[in-house]
């Protein structure tokens, strides 16, 4: 494994304070957060879904009782967080962070939802990683002694999304096959210094990678070069290979971005083998479902990991998994200039003691 290092030259020749890198861009955490509690809400589609019954709530219609999508998804939001602070047992008032974000401009379902929650918040953008960016955020917060108990959350929903980056439901545009379904649904992780639970041990911070996609009806394609950065970046960095892990899982590359990263690490000179999968692929049947390539969004990554890989991680079924958070981190004014989609990937490392 890579060493640490333990000190800086700050340039009058004193070392400052051990830091706990490891290699280039991974934080190794001194003392690892405990994932105390999840929580997820979804939609009727995804509550239809191979893992519908691992969510904590399926709302059965989109409008959530509002009157329009956007305050929906708020809605989703506040009650992920309000339901993953109620099941550790805390109040508002004993969490010292909220981190969270969605896909809408000036992300207004997270600025929403914690105008109403009251809870210290730090806007996120990371697009459909911003549940993994949360989470390594949190675990910094938390390890590094600036905070006791952190929310990291995050949202999306299908109709606000293509409102925003595609074409209005309404107008009934015919999607191409490599296109995804944006998953409707909110989560919610609380961490704390201790506790009962799967621990955060390591976060790869990823870099912006933009290979010159310009398709925005093709995101796997746009992401899955990001993805590979980040899981190469971390391999070299530990040390370690995919074999030191039982799952690798990335947000929301689908089949398409799937097939190809599994070629791109190839490449790269590691074989994934049936040991890595997408949550895209996980949450939809796509043949009965009719949501094409599969699923991506904000709520994509953070769902599944809310409820399916929590509930395995709990069981025994999987002693260490390495996930990594994928977003495509384009806007409607970037796609109406035909610009390319930059896009990321933030890994995070949960074991089971």
């Amino acid at each position: 494994m890579t060493k640490a290092y333990f000190g800086r030259d700050r340039g009058d020749g004193l070392l400052s304070s051990a830091t706990k890198r490891v290699g280039k861009h991974t934080i190794q955490f001194a003392n690892p957060p405990v994932v105390v509690a999840t929580a997820s809400v979804v939609g009727p589609k995804e509550g239809e879904g191979p893992l519908g019954d691992t969510f904590d709530m399926v709302i059965d219609d989109t409008y959530f009782g509002e009157d329009s999508w956007e305050k929906a998804e708020r809605k989703m939001l506040e009650e992920a967080v309000k339901m993953v602070i109620a099941k550790a047992h805390l109040q508002w008032q004993d969490i010292d962070f909220l981190l969270a974000g969605d896909l809408l401009n000036q992300t207004i379902s997270a600025n929403y939802a914690a105008r109403n929650l009251g809870i210290p918040f730090l806007g996120l953008y990371g697009a459909c990683s911003t549940m993994y960016e949360g989470m390594a955020l949190a675990s910094m917060l938390i390890d590094g002694g600036f905070a006791t108990h952190v929310v990291a959350a995050c949202s999306s929903h299908y109709d606000t999304a293509e409102r925003q980056y595609r074409f209005p439901n309404e107008q009934g545009v015919q999607k191409p096959p490599t296109a995804q379904w944006t998953v409707t649904g909110a989560g919610a992780v609380l961490l704390a210094p201790s506790g009962n639970g799967p621990r955060i041990t390591h976060a790869t911070i990823g870099r912006v990678v933009d290979l010159g996609q310009k398709d925005a009806q093709d995101m796997g394609s746009a992401m899955a070069p990001a993805a590979v950065d980040t899981m190469v970046r971390h391999f070299q960095d530990t040390g370690r290979t995919p074999d030191d892990y039982d799952l690798i899982i990335t947000g929301d590359l689908a089949r398409v971005g799937h097939e190809l990263a599994i070629k791109l690490m190839e490449h790269k000179g590691y074989k994934l083998g049936d040991k890595y999968t997408d949550c895209g692929l996980l949450i939809y049947d796509p043949e009965r479902q009719g949501t094409h390539a599969g699923g991506s969004g904000c709520a994509c990554s953070a769902v599944v990991f809310a409820g399916h890989l929590m509930g395995k991680l709990n069981d025994g079924t999987y002693k260490r998994i390495f996930g990594i958070g994928t977003g495509a981190l384009l806007s409607p004014i970037s796609t109406y200039q035909g610009e390319s989609i930059p896009s990321i990937g933030h890994g995070v490392v949960i074991e089971r003691g």
